[in-house]
């Protein structure tokens, strides 16, 4: 026999039949997996944020992204007014804030 024939008598190939919908459901699971565990806490994350940084205000205490603490002594339309020493202000975007400054404990609780 030649190759032809004995290919013909061996059938079509095994384990081709898989079906499409189950591999669309496992995608859709992982999908949902990375939307809950990492998409969705980041995009609330910055939402406080930015809620945070569009009620600023004269007098709030800061921390700006490389860490540097300040007090907000002026609000422009992009940028805020940073005091960062006695005589040391500094201009900064107001995207570069990281948060407020957190209130010392006064009971000394850690």
């Amino acid at each position: 026999m030649d190759r032809s024939s004995l290919l013909a008598l061996a059938g079509p190939a095994q384990g081709g039949n898989e079906n499409p919908m189950a591999s669309f459901v496992l995608m859709g699971i992982i999908f949902a997996i990375f939307y809950f565990i990492l998409i969705r806490p980041m995009r609330t994350k910055q939402k406080k944020l930015e809620d945070l940084v569009k009620a600023l205000k004269p007098g709030d205490k800061v921390i700006i992204n490389p860490g540097i603490y300040g007090t907000v002594e002026g609000i422009d339309q992009d940028t805020l007014l940073v005091r960062i020493a006695d005589k040391t202000r500094i201009r900064v975007l107001r995207s570069a804030v990281a948060g407020l400054q957190e209130a010392p404990d006064k009971e000394g609780k850690k």
